[in-house]
């Protein structure tokens, strides 16, 4: 279905200035298309060296869309009241001249919400509240188009806008029994206590997640922002404080200045964000309740001074990570293009230290992973084009001593080519051999990391948790699982270990007979998965020890909880599986390679040799033909090696690398 008012205001295309963060984002964007351009050019060098392993060629394309799909993702985490909404709109939408998105004293947006940008028409989608009641994740349930109300959004007009995203907080009235059953019933708030006793039901979100598409420029190049509920609704919705928040490039946690850092602040601080963040800022919002026109400037910046270092030490943070800001002032600023208040309003600064934060964190994450292995593809290379220099030069010198000297030389030459021929057939028999025994160990591996194999474990914990859905029982379940994923990374490990120990046997064989350049395969590496695992038991304990969990009866969340659980365990599976995959590809794939480029080059030697020995007017011919290979390999090395360091370049991201050159 769709809602479409009619036009009234037309909206800019771009920001009327652009602030720091902006700026940052749009360097980060530039900097990862650099990197997709040296793919490109890498994958244009290969095309033209010589056919392409199918392998290398798929894997070089999956690279490729990893940084086309990248994601910047900030998370907004805060009670209610404190302006988180507010906030994301100062941040992002004040060139809508209006407040975009719903925000108004109160509880306000009541479901997470999900805001980007992809290649389809502007559009809100909202998923009813009842889809709580199975047990299908926010994952999954994301490929179910029809479980979602779908909305187009009216870009041509703010207040056709603002109209249709009002839906963010509807809300319906519910009993006792449904608020319980939905997980959103908490007996220690007030406000629920007094709801329930005036009315005889409690308000809930008519929507579960919300999920909005805008072309807005920074959502283009990836940014996508969370806005998530207060703390009621928090422990509900398990992929939040499993995967959304702990994955996220930068964390803001919102407090208020008018009421400090409250009991419900400091939960969502401790359950939340304090050890599952790892990029984290804090934002003292309404400041401008300071600005009362009694106190001197001076006066109120000490103030909020104080405000800050009390929140430091009740937060156990760096002060200087501590940002005091007036969202409502900076987006009225904003609006009014007034600088004097945009500064007076702090969100400058924040949104300096948040640029630096949200790019260092991500691109620490994805520079590392993409540009180391694409280095070690181009040194590969660089290995290859090696060997073919050296075949060739050898080729070449042959050539010239067959010009210059006489028939017995040329048949002393031919045997030499045919001994090492013989040589190297040997070696691929005891490579072919060695090959077909690591196929075997590599199936036995992955076996382990198999689907089939972790759904048998995930559905023996579940019968171990029986039928009381507890927290001492789920504890205990994770614990279980922890220990045996641990022992199977360790069982892995050892296995990869003889794989790797059967591969470094072929690649010392190609050394000692044939001069390959001495080398040994990457070891196998488990720790990604062992700390994925660790993490989510240390979620899982923080979750069972929380008194409310245990005091509380909370069968429903503990549900919840566990049902999420097991789509993260999941996704560590996988994760490793891909990981031990790419690894079993390389760990023999560099000697593959190597072994048939050096087959190609006896070849080709072996075919100029015999044809300058059976025509001798052939053989100039052939050292010119050698001369000319030797050049164009000479280019090629070289493009290799500038290649190689624009990528390195490229990586140190210290200032926009929309063109690094060499």
């Amino acid at each position: 279905m769709t809602r479409m008012p009619t036009p009234s205001q037309a909206l800019p295309s771009q920001p009327t200035a652009e602030s720091s963060l902006s700026i940052k984002i749009s360097e980060y964007s530039a900097w990862r298309a650099s990197l997709i351009a040296l793919l490109d050019e890498y994958i244009a060098w290969l095309e033209q060296a010589g056919p392409m392993d199918a392998a290398q060629e798929l894997r070089l394309y999956d690279l490729k869309e990893i940084l086309k799909k990248d994601q910047l993702l900030m998370a907004f985490l805060a009670e209610f009241s404190r302006g988180k909404t507010e906030t994301i709109n100062a941040l992002f939408f004040a060139d809508f001249n209006q407040r975009l998105l719903p925000s108004a004293p109160g509880r306000t947006t009541m479901c997470p919400t999900e805001i980007f940008s992809n290649d389809e028409p502007a559009f809100i989608k909202l998923l009813p509240i009842a889809t709580k009641l199975s047990d299908s994740s926010l994952t999954e349930l994301k490929s179910q188009p029809d479980l979602w109300h779908k909305f187009l959004l009216d870009t041509g007009s703010a207040d056709a806008m603002k109209q249709t995203l009002g839906a963010l907080i509807e809300k319906r009235s519910v009993d006792l029994a449904t608020a319980k059953s939905l997980g959103f019933w908490n007996e220690d708030d007030p406000a629920m206590q007094r709801m329930l006793a005036e009315q005889g039901t409690i308000d809930i979100p008519m929507w579960r997640h919300a999920m909005i598409n805008y072309p807005h420029p920074l959502l283009q190049k990836g940014l996508v922002v969370i806005d998530t509920p207060g703390l009621n609704s928090m422990g509900a919705e398990p992929e939040l404080t499993l995967d959304i928040i702990p994955n996220a490039h930068a964390v803001l946690f919102l407090a208020a200045t008018d009421t400090g850092i409250t009991k419900s602040d400091m939960q969502i601080w401790t359950d939340y964000v304090k050890n599952r963040a790892s990029h984290k800022l804090v934002i003292l919002n309404k400041i401008d309740m300071l600005w009362d026109g009694l106190e001197s400037d001076a006066e109120v910046e000490r103030l909020i001074q104080q405000q800050i270092d009390h929140t430091a030490q009740q937060l156990a943070v760096d002060a200087k990570r501590i940002f005091a800001i007036s969202a409502q002032k900076a987006l009225l600023a904003k609006i009014k293009k007034d600088a004097a208040l945009l500064a007076r309003s702090g969100i400058e600064s924040l949104e300096d230290a948040l640029a630096n934060q949200l790019i260092k964190s991500k691109h620490e994450i994805l520079g590392r992973a993409i540009v180391t292995e694409c280095a070690n593809m181009i040194a590969l290379s660089q290995k290859v084009a090696k060997m073919r220099l050296q075949q060739t030069d050898s080729q070449l010198k042959e050539l010239k001593q067959m010009q210059n000297q006489n028939a017995d030389t040329s048949k002393t030459i031919l045997t030499q080519v045919a001994i090492e021929r013989k040589r190297y057939d040997a070696s691929v028999l005891t490579f072919n051999q060695g090959g077909e025994k690591i196929k075997r160990l590599s199936d036995k591996l992955l076996q382990h990391l198999s689907l089939g194999h972790l759904n048998n474990t995930l559905e023996q914990s579940k019968q171990d948790m029986g039928d009381s859905w507890t927290t001492i029982s789920l504890n205990r379940s994770m614990r279980t699982l922890t220990k045996q994923a641990i022992q199977l990374a360790e069982q892995i490990k050892l296995e990869g270990d003889l794989i790797k120990q059967q591969a470094d046997d072929l690649y010392q064989l190609f050394y000692r007979n044939h001069g390959f350049e001495k080398t040994q395969a990457m070891a196998l590496n488990m720790d990604k998965f062992i700390h994925a695992m660790q993490s989510l038991e240390k979620i899982t304990n923080a979750f069972c020890l929380d008194p409310i969990n245990v005091l509380t009866e909370k069968r429903f969340l503990i549900r919840r909880f566990y049902l999420g659980l097991g789509a993260q365990i999941q996704t560590a599976f996988e994760q490793a599986q891909v990981d031990c995959t790419l690894w079993l590809n390389v760990v023999i794939g560099e000697l593959k390679t190597q072994i048939n480029e050096h087959k190609k080059s006896l070849d080709k030697r072996a075919a100029a040799l015999m044809e300058s020995h059976s025509h001798a007017e052939n053989t100039e011919k052939n050292v010119a033909l050698a001369e000319q290979d030797f050049l164009k390999l000479s280019e090629q090395a070289h493009q290799l090696d500038t290649l190689l360091l624009r990528l390195m370049r490229a990586a140190k991201f210290h200032q926009p690398a929309s063109a690094p050159t060499a």
